[in-house]
């Protein structure tokens, strides 16, 4: 973002979503305990609420998207609001018309929350800058730069398996340089306080060396996980590496690919995470995929209730128009 924009309002409550980075660590815990409360166990009805009554929320995702999509959908019907899907590269903006005009177009039709997926950086901030003042803007990724709601269910998903962050040590592994999941892990966990980050990757696919400050640097997966907590895997970026169709994902999965005998070398009760979509054979294999120390589906169901807490918090700051 850039300094003369906030995304809080003047009671520092969320009026949108773009980013993690700097952001309160007691609003980051806020949102997390609120998400909670939307959870369920397996084969209970999911919580329903009168939060969004009323309002309207359109996902416009220039970029495919399954479960981040799919889940603010099912968020903002749970919460009782009109749902629209709108596949941008569908529409009008396809003819010529502005990402702006778009919105104006939808804003007209009493739009009151976009929840935004974008490749170009700066989309979101452009768009918040020019709606009208109810109007909410939420990221649902943006380039390779941030996704804030699944920084924050992967934050959750670690706080329930592990009952904090204070003494834990967190291994990403993969491609982080393309990574906007990677990049909002980082803002949440360290906002959170958690002891060590550790960021596993070949050179090509390590961040820049002003990025991810604090977090140290492996080159070597099975280094990098020894004794962790947390192992979270990521997949290779094809579609923002130039020349990635030459990628040898073989000798990729042999050198970092995580398999039941190097998740061995981590922690004995260490949980292994994957924001999706897979790629099995490639970062993960399916043992450890679908093994016991795997919490991915737990965070599928995380990203409902935490997209549940973003929409009804903003919300909530916002004001409710309807009894």
């Amino acid at each position: 973002m850039t300094q003369d924009f906030s995304q809080l309002d003047r009671n520092g409550r969320l009026r949108h979503l773009i980013t993690l980075d700097g952001l309160d660590p007691g609003l980051i815990r806020e949102l997390l305990d609120r998400a909670q409360g939307y959870l369920c166990l397996p084969g209970q009805l999911p919580p329903r609420g009168g939060d969004l009554r009323g309002w309207t929320i359109a996902n416009l995702f220039a970029e495919p998207s399954t479960r981040t999509r799919a889940s603010f959908e099912l968020a903002a019907l749970r919460l009782g609001a009109d749902s629209l899907n709108l596949d941008v590269m569908l529409s009008s903006r396809v003819k010529g018309e502005s990402i702006l005009d778009t919105i104006y177009t939808l804003q007209a039709m009493q739009v009151d929350v976009f929840v935004i997926r974008d490749a170009e950086p700066g989309i979101l901030e452009l768009v918040a800058r020019h709606v009208d003042d109810h109007v909410c803007v939420i990221s649902g990724g943006e380039a390779h730069i941030s996704h804030p709601t699944q920084g924050l269910l992967d934050a959750l998903t670690i706080q329930q398996s592990k009952g904090g962050f204070r003494d834990l040590v967190v291994a990403i592994v993969g491609d982080i340089r393309h990574s906007r999941v990677a990049r909002s892990a980082y803002r949440a966990l360290t906002a959170l306080g958690v002891a060590e980050l550790r960021i596993i990757a070949p050179e090509e696919m390590m961040p820049d060396t002003g990025e991810f400050t604090g977090a140290i640097r492996c080159r070597s997966i099975d280094a990098g996980i020894e004794g962790a907590d947390v192992v979270m895997m990521l997949r290779i970026q094809r579609e923002r590496i130039a020349g990635s169709a030459t990628t040898d994902l073989r000798h990729y999965h042999e050198q970092y690919g995580l398999t039941a005998a190097r998740l061995a070398r981590a922690d004995a009760s260490a949980v292994v995470m994957h924001p999706g979509p897979m790629n099995r054979g490639v970062e993960i294999s399916s043992e450890v995929a679908d093994g016991p120390q795997s919490v991915i589906r737990r965070q599928v169901s995380n990203g409902v209730a935490i997209r549940m807490a973003v929409l009804a918090h903003v919300a909530e700051a916002r004001g409710r128009r309807m009894p």
